[in-house]
């Protein structure tokens, strides 16, 4: 029986390949629900081509545009954030993919656990966000939580089957465009710049966090979340081959790993057809070609957001949800050419010592700490 799929973020990077796999899959998956922020003429594109049940676009002043488009299809369109986090509970959905971008992504990716939807979790912010309410509402209410980001997809692949406790996870990172350069040189990147990683293409807030290292800072946290780990288990290596996403250390020594060519389309399939493997034209790995693999310490004093995000994780309570924010607003300010690219990590510093922590957060708590750490990143960019 087809697996119904809603895609959050259908229009962005892992939600544009989600759909290629539903395309090779065709007797697997049927889309039931598109979601777009601001793109409507590929949401227009892929609705369709598709023809879901529901379409959603954020921005709701590009609503009539979208449902001009499809007036001559039985598709509702919909609009709105509070629409997003509605479609999700639709009873024929069988699972959620969650491909938004940042803490756009909590309020959906809560209802489709408290509707008893599947999650499919490509937004690592929700995670980073409000990791604890997350996972006490995944077991309250059952509701698999699968990973979709391709290391930690490695590391439930190396857990599958296994029973024995988990000594450290070895979360493995490109470094990105700037792994090489010294922290005065650091000073003069531009956004252009920033935007070329070296192995993946994503889209650019992704981007500039891998260049940073957020992103593996986030992944750090999303991974004790997952995995039930301390952050003292979760070991950052920088690989710049990204052949291997990531590794596994068990308490005899022994490592296991996941390896692949840097391509979101296999641990995205993975997710979406979990437990079975399907069958795929991916292209494959040849160790002939490979040549060799390196591994490097990170640097935390050239980096510091990395340095950030495990300073949040250890202080607990509400911290993450507050470098969260501010990141999300210093990534924006650097993407306007507004501030420079060390200047992200400054502020997000500042913001964290000014920002109310809370020690034991409720929802609420978290949305009044997004809100006010929004607030104080922005004062410190003007």
């Amino acid at each position: 029986m087809k697996r119904k799929i809603a895609i959050l973020g259908s229009t962005g990077s892992i939600g544009t390949q989600a759909l290629d796999v539903v395309r090779q899959h065709p007797d697997s998956f049927e889309v039931y629900a598109l979601t777009a922020n601001k793109q409507v003429d590929l949401l227009i594109k892929q609705a369709r081509e598709f023809e879901p049940e529901v379409v959603v676009i954020a921005d709701e002043s590009l609503y009539q545009k979208l449902k001009d488009a499809l007036s001559d299809l039985p598709i509702k369109v919909w609009a709105g954030s509070e629409s997003i986090a509605q479609v999700v509970e639709s009873d024929p959905i069988d699972m959620v993919l969650t491909a938004m971008v940042g803490y756009s992504g909590l309020q959906p990716t809560i209802n489709a656990i408290k509707a008893g939807k599947a999650i499919a979790l490509a937004n690592k912010e929700t995670l980073v966000v409000a990791g604890e309410l997350i996972m006490e509402l995944a077991i309250q209410n059952k509701v698999p939580i699968l990973p979709v980001d391709s290391e930690h997809s490695a590391i439930f692949q190396c857990l599958a089957g296994e029973r024995n406790p988990v000594e450290k996870v070895l979360l493995t990172a490109s470094g990105g465009p700037f792994r090489n350069l010294k922290k005065d040189e650091l000073r003069h990147v531009t956004k252009k710049e920033a935007l070329k990683h070296p192995n993946w293409d994503m889209g650019a807030k992704v981007t500039i966090d891998s260049a940073s290292l957020m992103n593996k800072g986030f992944e750090m946290i999303e991974a004790k979340w997952l995995f039930g780990l301390s952050p003292d288990q979760v070991e950052v290596i920088i690989h710049p081959q990204s052949i291997i996403h990531s590794m596994v250390q068990f308490e005899d020594s022994s490592i296991i790993a996941q390896l692949g060519l840097p391509d979101m389309h296999l641990p995205i399939q993975y997710a979406l057809a979990y437990p079975n493997r399907l069958k795929s034209d991916f292209e494959r790995l040849d160790f002939f070609k490979l040549g060799s693999m390196t591994f490097e310490e990170p640097d935390l004093d050239r980096f510091k957001n990395l340095a950030y995000a495990f300073e949040s994780i250890r202080t607990g309570g509400n911290m993450p949800c507050i470098l969260n924010a501010a990141n999300e607003i210093v990534v924006a300010a650097f993407l306007r050419d507004e501030i420079g690219f060390l200047q992200m990590s400054d502020i997000i510093e500042r913001t964290m010592q000014k920002a109310t922590f809370v020690n034991k957060p409720s929802y609420d708590d978290y949305v009044q700490s997004n809100i006010e750490a929004r607030k104080l990143a922005f004062e410190h960019i003007k």
